[in-house]
């Protein structure tokens, strides 16, 4: 024969029913983006169909843009634990090749140092030609591409590409892919 459970006293339950409320509200009122625009938290959920200052491409308009001259240089901005001044590999990480992987630079925030990291290694991978294709991915509904994008304009570049599905789309087209290594910080 089943057990009844146990009653709680009523001012537990009510202790326990303010708690979650607080921290149900607390949780909501994290704003999603930054005052410059950024997008600060929740970088894995579905991202819009288009990113300011820059062109939506998928895997077939990739493709057509890596047979044109100049070719567009690939940045991965995929996160990578940093950790006691390096990187952490928690788990192999593969890219599309020829792309340059600037780990954590998508984040919404960045610390006057990752910002360095960002555009020193955007100035060296263009050999300064802010005119020079650039195309940002991570994964499919994430943020942190979109992000970077949004970054490079306002450094000045002026030809940029969201690959908006990323790395996913890649891989569901077989195509191929490499073993990938962060850009040396800083």
């Amino acid at each position: 024969m089943p057990r009844a459970l146990p009653r709680l006293p009523r001012p537990l339950l009510a202790a326990l029913s303010l708690s979650l409320t607080l921290g149900i509200a607390q949780a909501d009122s994290t704003p999603l983006f930054s005052a410059e625009g950024y997008r600060t938290t929740l970088y894995r959920s579905p991202t819009p169909p288009q990113v300011e200052g820059g062109q939506v491409i998928d895997t077939a308009m990739l493709q057509n843009l890596l047979g044109h001259t100049p070719k567009p240089v690939l940045i991965d901005v995929y996160r990578r634990q940093w950790l006691h001044g390096r990187f952490i590999e928690d788990e192999p990480h593969t890219n599309i090749p020829g792309s340059h992987w600037l780990a954590n630079t998508g984040d919404g925030e960045l610390s006057q140092a990752w910002h360095d990291y960002f555009a020193r290694n955007l100035q060296k991978a263009t050999a300064g030609r802010t005119e020079q294709p650039l195309v940002f991915y991570c994964r499919s509904d994430c943020w942190l591409s979109w992000n970077a994008v949004k970054r490079a304009k306002a450094l000045g570049y002026t030809n940029l590409y969201w690959y908006r599905d990323g790395l996913d789309a890649w891989q569901q087209a077989n195509l191929p892919l490499q073993p990938a290594q962060p850009e040396p910080f800083p």
